[in-house]
């Protein structure tokens, strides 16, 4: 069976209903990814839980500080046994190779940020980021690329040009993965589970379609047979 390629964010605020979710899940269909929210009620006991019973950990976290912080971070979650841990590309190089030399290659894979799938235009200027989404998502993925990070968290409508520019062994890792049916909520820069996959997105970040639905398992299903033809 191939690898799973759906990561399911489990956004609850508590390890309980982390844990009734990961229940009704296969770990062959899907990896887990625990954020912010998790990760600070729960600490490392829930990733171990969630490893116990065979599920691969992508820890969402997006470090950002100084190099050594974020070094020693990222060495941390290597230690726990974490399949992938983020950092945010805009902390810039000297961050992003600190992390690089925390983590040894072919481990835990290593991955940045480069612009929040909740971003728009109007949020770019509000901050000062001159140029269009996808102008700076191309920047801080070269950047990403050339500190030798194994990929990059990216939108779906960048994963054309991010795939052209630095080839197939770059990991790229789509939030914003919504169904024809459902509601973008959050999200501005959102794309089909299949759109992702044609345009060479390597994993989906999927919440609501699976967390909410009725059938969590069946969804998760579901979203693989929409995929597997890619």
């Amino acid at each position: 069976m191939h690898e799973p390629r759906i990561i399911v964010a489990l956004d609850f605020p508590d390890g309980k209903s982390a844990l009734r979710l990961a229940h009704q899940l296969d770990p062959q269909l899907c990896r887990l990814k625990i954020g912010k929210e998790l990760f600070t009620a729960t600490g490392p006991q829930l990733i171990e839980q969630l490893m116990t019973k065979g599920f691969d950990v992508f820890l969402d976290l997006k470090f950002h500080d100084i190099p050594n912080t974020v070094a020693k971070a990222c060495q941390v979650a290597a230690h726990l046994g974490v399949w992938m841990v983020n950092v945010h590309a805009l902390g810039g190089r000297k961050m992003l190779q600190a992390a690089r030399e925390a983590i040894t290659p072919g481990t835990t894979k290593l991955i940045a940020v480069t612009l929040l799938t909740s971003m728009d235009q109007d949020d770019l200027a509000d901050i000062g980021l001159a140029g269009q989404p996808a102008q700076i998502v191309g920047r801080m993925a070269r950047l990403a690329y050339e500190c030798e990070l194994d990929g990059v968290v990216c939108s779906a409508l960048e994963t054309t040009q991010l795939r052209q520019q630095f080839g197939s062994e770059f990991c790229l890792v789509t939030p914003g993965i919504r169904m024809h049916d459902n509601n973008a909520d959050d999200q501005r820069r959102v794309t089909t589970p299949q759109q992702a996959i044609r345009n060479g997105a390597n994993y989906l970040v999927i919440g609501r379609p699976i967390t909410q639905a009725n059938d969590p398992l069946l969804a998760c299903q579901q979203l693989n047979s929409a995929i597997s033809g890619f």
